[in-house]
């Protein structure tokens, strides 16, 4: 996966999300919103320990460019998701909540379909 390719993700996953949205598949509609969010806050560029500046935002001044993921960060986020569910789904099980510690093993699933 090159630096297109992780935009490719993205955009299918954007994709999946209106699918998952007009077949009100809530859970799954859920898990892509979150696996969204998580793209987007790892494309957000650091924030400067420098002044505030304030913009004129009708001007653009205030755009700033968004971080590129590469193939390897795309990898390593999903891989992340995928053990976070992995985990609260042992957690779950220790816990007695089976139903909970399925959901979140077959929300793990479905990120796979991402790692392609």
């Amino acid at each position: 996966m090159t630096q297109s390719s992780a935009n490719a993700m993205k955009v299918q996953l954007r994709t999946d999300l209106r699918a998952a949205m007009k077949e009100r598949r809530a859970g799954e509609v859920r898990l892509l919103r979150a696996l969204v969010a998580a793209i987007d806050h790892a494309e957000a560029p650091p924030m400067s320990a420098g002044p505030v500046v304030q913009h004129d935002f009708h001007s653009g001044s205030a755009e700033i460019l968004r971080l590129g993921l590469g193939e390897a960060d795309i990898r390593d986020l999903l891989v992340g998701e995928i053990g976070e569910r992995e985990q609260a789904a042992l957690e779950f099980d220790r816990l007695g909540l089976e139903d909970q510690a399925e959901a979140m093993r077959a929300e793990a699933l479905i990120v796979r379909r991402y790692l392609k």
